[in-house]
């Protein structure tokens, strides 16, 4: 599986495409499809059939799609700019152990960017 520089509820500004400049948090990050859901961008109008076994009205809805991840780039906290990301690594000390941890770095300001995404 790849690994994006991008993670879940990171947010991102769009830096290409219909959406250009609009800012929104990640919903999802689809690996295998090289993609990102982002909130409030690239919304496309879904057209539904009413469904009265489930009192579900018909008409149009609005919803989020996917865009590549090329597409977006990492909004740094820190100096609010859209950044490329590196990754260091940080010696900890816990218990007497020498731990080494991987964390992202804004390129722009170099500051420590807060780990976004699910734990492992």
């Amino acid at each position: 599986m790849k690994q994006f520089r991008i993670h879940t509820d990171d947010v991102v500004q769009v830096v290409a495409g219909r959406d250009k400049g609009k800012v929104g948090r990640v919903l999802k990050v689809l690996h295998k499809k090289d993609r990102v859901l982002v909130e409030k961008v690239n919304i496309a109008v879904r057209h539904i059939k009413p469904n009265p076994q489930i009192q579900q009205p018909g008409g149009r809805i609005e919803k989020e799609m996917p865009l590549h991840v090329s597409n977006v780039m990492l909004r740094c906290p820190v100096c609010n700019n859209p950044t490329r990301v590196g990754y260091r690594y940080l010696e900890e000390t816990k218990d007497g152990k020498s731990e080494r941890r991987r964390v992202r770095f804004c390129k722009k300001c170099n500051e420590i960017l807060a780990q976004g995404g699910k734990k492992k």
